[in-house]
């Protein structure tokens, strides 16, 4: 079972950016989709902090709007018809999203401008290794490998800054 997890996150990581997201998310099971949401936010905040260091001030302001511009296509879809799996995929995938978008947007509120800020390595980073095919799960200076353990399409907890301790 885990083996077929890994080979779905392989398959899915790749097939990320190949259509957009509110799409992609039908290929694959929950736990695939959710697991790879969270290593593309990790990407693409990486990309953003890129950017900034290139001199680009607004990158991380702009990959915030493209965050909001995700979570509003979600939230259209939950009002739609869909199954009550994909529905419960859907709000699972809201609540990360929704904390994602608040820790990016605190790290522009504090104007945090380096990957190396603590605010940014504090967060729960899930990383893809092209090299070793196997995700990493990332917090501070900690790195733990993805068990791909069966999880389910259950709720997760709503992320308060509580809970995030």
């Amino acid at each position: 079972m885990r083996a077929t997890v890994r080979d779905e996150m392989t398959e899915a990581v790749m097939a990320y950016e190949e259509k957009p997201r509110e799409q992609w998310l039908f290929d694959y099971p929950a736990q695939v989709a959710l697991s790879c949401t969270q290593i593309w936010w990790t990407t693409e905040v990486g990309i953003a902090f890129a950017r900034v260091e290139e001199g680009y001030e607004n990158a991380m302001k702009e990959y915030h709007k493209k965050q909001v511009t995700q979570l509003n296509t979600l939230v259209t879809m939950l009002i739609g018809q869909l199954s009550k799996g994909d529905r419960q995929k859907i709000m699972t995938i809201c609540t990360i999203d929704v904390h994602a978008r608040d820790v990016v947007a605190k790290m522009i509120a504090q104007k945090v401008d380096n990957a190396q800020a603590f605010i940014w390595l504090s967060q729960l980073r899930h990383r893809w290794s092209d090299e070793e095919r196997h995700c990493f799960a990332n917090i501070c200076d900690a790195q733990f490998l993805y068990s791909y353990e069966y999880l389910g399409n259950t709720p997760r907890l709503v992320i308060t800054p509580l809970t995030d301790r």
